[in-house]
Order: C-alpha cells, then structure tokens, then sequence
C-alpha cells in the first residue's frame, strides 16, 4: 500500500467516525496515508454541560468547539490519521436555525475562498481518491451539502494550472467518491425504529433528522469495503465522540452478531470521478485502478 494516499473530506467532527471509520482504520493499517479535512469544529448543538467544564476559561461560544476539536483529535489517534486539517469555519447548524445567518458560519463562507483552501490541500497531500458526501449531504445537513460542491470543483480545479495559481503547482487526484448509505439498509432500520415507536422524523440527539426524508434521496454505491476485521476500532473512535452520542447501548448492540456483520461489516461508497457508467459490479478497493 506504500504511497497511496486517501482523503475524506467532511465538514464537523464525528462525521470520519460515525460514517467511514472503518474504511478509515484499514486503509491506514495497510499502509496507506490518510487524511482528513474538516471544515468546522462543530460549535452547535446541545451536549451535557459537565462535558464543557474543563473549556469554561474559553469565551461561552467556543467551548463546544474546543470539546469536539478534542474528541476529534482522539479519534484520529485511534484511526491513525496521517494528517488533519481544519478549514476554520463554523458550523452552520441545521436547515432554518439561528446559527445559519451567522457571518462565520460554513454556508456563508465565500465559495471560491473554500475551494482555494481545499486546492490547496489537495496539491499539497496529493491524495489518489478524494471522498466527500453525496448531493444531498447524507442527512439534508446545510454543511454537509456545501462541502458537496466545494470539494468537486476543488477536485476538478485542483488539476489545472489557470486555477488557483496561488495553492502550489497542479495535481489532478484520480478518483472521487461520495460516502453512501445503503437505502436497503436505512429502511431496515427504520423497521427496527417503527417497532419501537421511535419518530422517524425525529431522528439524532437533536431530533432533528428526518430518516424519511433521506430515503428518498437514493445514490446506490459502486463501491464496497470490508470493514468488519476494524469495526472495533471504528467503535472506539467514535466512542471518543461522548458529545454526540446518547447514553445507553445503541440499537445495533442487541442485534445478534452474525446480523451485525452484516450490517456493520461493510461501508459503501459512489464512484463518481471518473464516471462509473452506471456500473453494476462493485469495486472492493477505492485505489481499484490506482497506480502509485
């Protein structure tokens, strides 16, 4: 695996765990340099007030982001990140809220500049696969969908020399991938949360995840990894996301083992740079074609 390097490319903290955390702990176990470019230090949401007493020296609206810009860095100690680099923005929250008309947040940075900064990335790491989220951001989240269409212009601009003069010399990665969500999947488990009498538009810490609403948005993968030898490190990680998760075991946890492995052993992504045709055969390896 010696000089192949990966990219994801998210917006907040959690999003490399929660999502490609497995794919994240194989690749970098076999070898391969992988990097993480996060947009924001997730500044927004509600979390347990005992969590933020060690930050009280640090003006109120910073608090939150200097947790998560912990959790985060433990995290990628666990998955062996080979770098982590931080845009500066803030996040924008969800679709309609306050944090969205705030000047520093993400949605309302200047376009170009955010491309230019992820050239810049780009040229300098010179990543083989760069992998971001879908057009619908996975879950409808306004970052999530911002990061969308910056990282596939910065993809695209980052292999010509006119653009960006400023970021370093061109460097065309070769392949670009959404990380997707299985719909198959998603409509079991919200089978499983319909049992339960969970409200499926009320979904997350917040309640602010319309599970229906993202079935509806369906980008079949072409791509699919086995993870489940790195699912316990995928756990640990995202067990450094105390902030973001709920107390008590997860619904996946009851689920008898051989059911899990089939539900957790395996990520899947969208191969969409260069175009996959509408391929039915589904790639094992994201650097499939790659040559170093």
């Amino acid at each position: 695996m010696k000089d192949k390097r990966l990219l994801f490319a998210f917006p907040h903290p959690d999003d490399e765990s929660f999502g490609p955390g497995g794919t994240i702990a194989k690749y970098a176990r076999e070898g391969a340099e992988v990097h993480y470019v996060c947009a924001t230090r997730g500044e927004v949401g509600t979390v347990d007030a005992e969590l933020l007493k060690p930050y009280e020296h640090l003006p109120e609206d910073q608090r939150l982001g200097a947790l998560r810009g912990q959790e985060l860095r433990n995290a990628a100690d666990i998955l062996k990140l080979t770098g982590l680099h931080y845009l500066g923005y803030r996040d924008s929250g969800m679709p309609g809220t306050e944090p969205n008309r705030d000047p520093r947040a993400f949605i309302n940075a200047d376009p170009d500049r955010v491309t230019e900064q992820l050239v810049k990335i780009f040229r300098s790491v010179k990543p083989q696969v760069v992998v971001t989220f879908d057009p619908f951001g996975g879950y409808g989240h306004p970052d999530h969908i911002f990061i969308h269409h910056r990282v596939t212009e910065a993809f695209h601009a980052a292999g010509d020399a006119a653009r960006c003069p400023e970021a370093g010399a061109a460097y065309q990665p070769r392949k670009l991938y959404w990380s997707v969500f299985p719909k198959g999947l998603l409509k079991f488990f919200m089978l499983l949360m319909r049992v339960t009498r969970r409200d499926l538009a009320k979904f997350g810490r917040n309640g602010d995840i319309d599970l229906k609403e993202i079935a509806a948005h369906d980008y079949p993968p072409t791509a699919r990894i086995d993870v489940w030898p790195y699912y316990e490190i995928k756990r640990q990680a995202a067990a450094c996301h105390t902030s973001q998760l709920s107390s008590g075991p997860g619904m996946f946890d009851r689920l008898p083992r051989l059911l899990q492995r089939r539900l957790n052993g395996y990520e899947t992504f969208r191969l969409v740079e260069p175009d996959s045709n509408g391929q039915r055969r589904k790639e094992r390896d994201l650097f499939e074609g790659v040559t170093p």
